[in-house]
């Protein structure tokens, strides 16, 4: 994991800009409660962007219903992800971020039904939706 993110900002910055909620999971790596998410059951068309620093990280082809509880993508936007081993709550999972402010979006695992595989659970709170 790299330490420097291009849009980097002080944690003050961030709870000025963000919701109460949203910062507690970009910032403090939360998560919401399942089916909770305005984007979970949510497919029009478009792209998805970092709630912090609108980097686009989604696109909507890249969605599907996983029946998880939060919005699942089969891929991302190359070069807009960042991994992280996540050691947390007694598990092992591969945290994803924001390449850009290195804000806390979810996790990705193998069990995706697609041909990529993956499924990137994400929190709503964490993203924007931009329309195509």
């Amino acid at each position: 994991m790299k330490n420097n993110f291009p849009k980097q900002a002080t944690e003050a910055y961030w709870k000025e800009k963000l919701s109460e909620e949203s910062y507690r999971i970009l910032r403090e790596k939360g998560t919401e409660p399942p089916f909770s998410g305005e984007y979970n059951l949510h497919f029009e068309k478009g792209s998805y962007q970092c709630k912090a620093c609108n980097n686009p990280l989604f696109l909507s082809e890249q969605k599907f219903d996983s029946g998880c509880g939060w919005p699942s993508f089969d891929d991302a936007i190359e070069g807009s992800i960042e991994t992280i081993l996540d050691k947390s709550h007694g598990m092992i999972r591969t945290e994803i971020v924001c390449n850009d402010c290195g804000g806390h979006l979810g996790h990705i695992f193998n069990d995706g039904p697609t041909e990529t595989g993956q499924r990137y659970c994400v929190n709503s709170l964490s993203v924007d939706f931009n329309p195509a």
